[in-house]
């Protein structure tokens, strides 16, 4: 019998060929609105529990603020995205404001960050302090020292640097330093297990391979999940709460895994939404 298309069903049709489209282009992770596309996870709190409405949005912005807190008390929170990624092109804008949370630590002044290939959080344990991922690191400038941005940092897990297994917790970027409130957009570019570069202004800043499990840098996690040597090609993507306020415009990922089998079409691609 032949089917007879109604225009109903074409519109149907259209509308969800657009939406598996879009889902290999451009996705706007953060709507502008609320999060209900997010999950969170703070040490001390149980998994999804928002403590003292860390993370909210206000003014179309994602915003971490710590109003709620008397003392930040190493209340390390993530956000989480709900769905995880194996390659793609994050471009996050971000701003660091007002004051550091009461007992927050020096290093975590004007610091936080963008977790790539993170853990499932469901998986994480209550007290746990940071998901095993790969930390693209956010640094702002205290007004007086060169701080980099888009560093990389290692909570459980290892890199490869210049062709060699790199075991320190972080290494710096050769960005320059962003002092002040105002917006900075970084890059991340990730391709599964073999390659992450870190993006400013057009230039890579940082460049590393072979990301796995492995080493210290992660606390009060489920020893089952940490499995030393894995290879991290997946992952969730979450953003940091780690004692000072910011802010974020954006949060936009451009999913490359369609292309991740063909190098000269990936090359293609991404020589083109690198302008944008």
């Amino acid at each position: 019998m032949q089917l007879k298309h109604s225009p109903i069903f074409f519109i149907f049709f259209v509308f969800f060929s657009f939406n598996v489209s879009a889902q290999k282009g451009w996705i706007n992770l953060f709507n502008g609105k609320d999060l209900k596309d997010w999950n969170v996870k703070i040490s001390k709190h149980d998994y999804k529990d928002n403590y003292a409405n860390t993370f909210r949005v206000e003014n179309g912005l994602m915003k971490v603020s710590y109003d709620g807190y008397s003392k930040f008390d190493k209340q390390y929170g993530h956000i989480f995205y709900k769905k995880p990624f194996s390659a793609y092109l994050l471009k996050v804008t971000y701003r660091f404001v007002g004051k550091q949370a009461n007992g927050g630590e020096g290093w975590a002044l004007r610091n936080s960050g963008a977790m790539l290939h993170c853990q499932d959080p469901a998986t994480m344990l209550k007290d746990q302090d940071f998901p095993i991922s790969v930390e693209a690191q956010i640094l702002g400038g205290d007004g007086e020292h060169e701080r980099h941005t888009s560093n990389v940092c290692t909570p459980g897990t290892l890199i490869n640097f210049n062709g060699k297994l790199f075991t320190p917790h972080c290494l710096d970027s050769k960005s320059k330093t962003y002092a002040g409130d105002q917006w900075v957009t970084a890059e991340f570019l990730v391709l599964q297990d073999s390659v992450i570069k870190h993006i400013i202004d057009g230039e890579v800043v940082l460049e590393y391979t072979k990301p796995q499990i492995g080493g210290d840098n992660v606390s009060n996690h489920d020893p089952k999940i940490k499995v030393d040597g894995t290879p991290l090609k997946s992952g969730y993507i979450s953003l940091q709460s780690e004692s000072h306020p910011i802010e974020f415009k954006t949060v936009q990922l451009y999913n490359l895994e369609s292309y991740i089998k063909n190098q000269a079409k990936l090359d293609q691609v991404l020589q083109k939404i690198l302008k944008e």
